[in-house]
């Protein structure tokens, strides 16, 4: 009954048994082993174009070592109030490109608006005694679980490429996304203007794995030192290209992203027919935010169940996440018990 997040959950079986085979022998270390030269293979054929790939272990390690390609010392990200990389990476980004600014914005359902980016851009570039346009980053699926389409993604990636900025893409949930929009890889990102992508796998089922995809390999070539100075680059890389290997085979990526998203909708359903019930957020991947009395929340933390209040501890807001191992039974006692507080139970 623990709805906190998808770092909760457990790992796929697949990916255990990867990493169990891949503890057999001996490997060259440092990536240079046969298997994650098969993951970068199968990442470009998955995107349909030439590009960089290198694993890490963590999801903000993708972000700012991404990051750190766009941005300057000097420069400006713009950014979701609410993105990831201004809320919950203890000044990352900013440690990472040695002193880049995040410029957070506002923006309904926790997306970004090409319009009010355009409204912004250029704001002082070329002006020495300000900080520079650099980079604008997107999550996908956002913190507000909405998706960004391909063609909200484009408008975007143009304004940013008129200016001189490149366009990073925080893709945590990015298989729960594809799966929520039935779109392909490529289009989602560098078809639509992306030119780095952090690619994640320990949300869907991975132990811990990700990727920063770089889709114009020129830009990467410093990519491998910033990884090795900031601490990222695995001696025993096997440890990481064995679960991303499994989670790309015969689209497993997918399925599990599919199987949250799909529990989502459900939970999504059920709560939104209870009358004092208020989902806050489009529910497009594996989140369902609702507002609740506080009588209700006090209820259901006293009945066991799991959930974070959204943003500060006093909100009547919460977010309730779904995973690749989220069981019909808990959906529905979560549902039922909501129904029963209420006192609309059947």
């Amino acid at each position: 009954m623990d709805f906190r997040s998808d770092n909760t959950a457990g790992f796929a079986p697949e990916m255990l048994a990867a990493l169990a085979a891949a503890n057999d022998g001996a490997r060259t270390p440092y990536g240079e082993d046969a298997q994650s030269r098969r993951v970068q293979t199968h990442l470009c054929e998955l995107f349909e174009t030439d590009l960089a790939a290198f694993f890490v272990a963590t999801g903000t390690a993708a972000n700012v070592l991404g990051l750190s390609l766009l941005a300057a010392p000097w420069g400006v990200i713009y950014c979701h109030e609410e993105a990831h990389i201004a809320l919950d990476e203890c000044g990352a980004p900013a440690f990472y490109t040695g002193g880049a600014q995040l410029h957070p914005l506002p923006g309904a359902h926790g997306r970004l608006s090409a319009a009010r980016l355009a409204e912004l851009l250029p704001d002082g570039l070329g002006v020495v005694h300000h900080a520079q346009p650099a980079a604008i980053s997107l999550s996908q699926a956002t913190e507000a679980v909405t998706c960004y389409r391909a063609a909200d993604i484009s408008a975007i990636a143009q304004v940013a490429h008129t200016h001189g900025l490149r366009v990073h893409v925080d893709g945590a949930r990015f298989a729960n996304a594809l799966a929520f929009l039935d779109a392909s890889p490529a289009d989602l990102s560098w078809r639509a203007g992306v030119d780095v992508l952090s690619f994640g796998a320990s949300k869907n089922g991975a132990l811990a794995a990700e990727a920063v995809i770089v889709f114009d390999p020129a830009l990467a070539a410093s990519l491998g030192y910033r990884r090795k100075r900031g601490g990222h680059l695995f001696s025993k890389m096997r440890v990481l290209s064995a679960q991303l290997e499994a989670y790309l085979a015969d689209g497993l990526w997918l399925r599990l992203a599919r199987h949250a998203n799909t529990m989502a909708q459900r939970l999504a359903a059920g709560l939104a027919a209870i009358s004092e019930v208020r989902l806050v957020h489009p529910v497009e991947a594996n989140e369902v935010f609702v507002q609740l009395p506080e009588r209700l929340i006090g209820q259901l933390l006293a009945d066991g169940f799991k959930f974070y209040r959204w943003l500060d501890d006093r909100s009547t807001t919460i977010r309730l996440v779904t995973t690749f191992d989220t069981r019909e039974t808990d959906v529905a006692g979560l549902v039922e018990a909501v129904r029963r507080h209420a006192g609309t139970a059947t």
